[in-house]
């Protein structure tokens, strides 16, 4: 039986690692802002060909909501809606699209009565000056040193952990 343990790490960047991560969760950021765009514009269109009278074989095409359909459209459109793509990990965009992707189907939930609690809103746009900075990473080039005092991320490198070894509270996070 393989057990998969996640962990969270306080870092400590240089100035010049701190910008690199914020330009990741930036990364992340364009990625969900611009799945909702697709999204919302996808909706859009349907609506109005409905209202044209148009039969449901012959709308536009949905837009897929899964993780796997907003990435692969996603890669195909990264070149146009973000030049600068390959300056951060795949993961950055990754973390955007996974966000929308589980922020969709909760709110897809939440209308068709099949999620508890309060309904929920569509997702909204996710602001710079607003939004915490956030990113995960989850393939690629991630360890602990040897040392216990730096961690190595994908195109980041190695970035020296805050003390007490860098393992937030020492719990293994599922």
């Amino acid at each position: 039986m393989i057990v998969t343990h996640a962990y969270r790490f306080a870092l400590d960047p240089t100035p010049g690692q701190a910008r690199a991560l914020l330009r990741h969760a930036g990364a992340a950021r364009v990625a969900f802002n611009w799945g909702i765009t697709q999204v919302k514009a996808n909706l859009g269109q349907r609506e109005a060909e409905r209202s044209y009278g148009i039969a449901e074989a012959g709308l536009t095409p949905s837009f897929g909501w899964s993780m796997y359909s907003l990435r692969k459209a996603w890669n195909a459109a990264k070149r146009e809606v973000a030049p600068w793509w390959a300056e951060c990990s795949k993961e950055a965009y990754a973390t955007g699209l996974d966000q929308l992707a589980r922020a969709l189907k909760n709110w897809s939930d939440s209308r068709r009565g099949k999620r508890n609690g309060p309904r929920m809103g569509f997702p909204r746009y996710k602001s710079k000056r607003k939004t915490t900075p956030s990113v995960r990473f989850t393939t690629g080039t991630i360890r602990l040193e040897d040392d216990r005092r730096h961690v190595t991320l994908p195109v980041l490198g190695t970035i020296r952990a805050s003390e007490g070894g860098g393992i937030h509270g020492g719990i293994p996070m599922t």
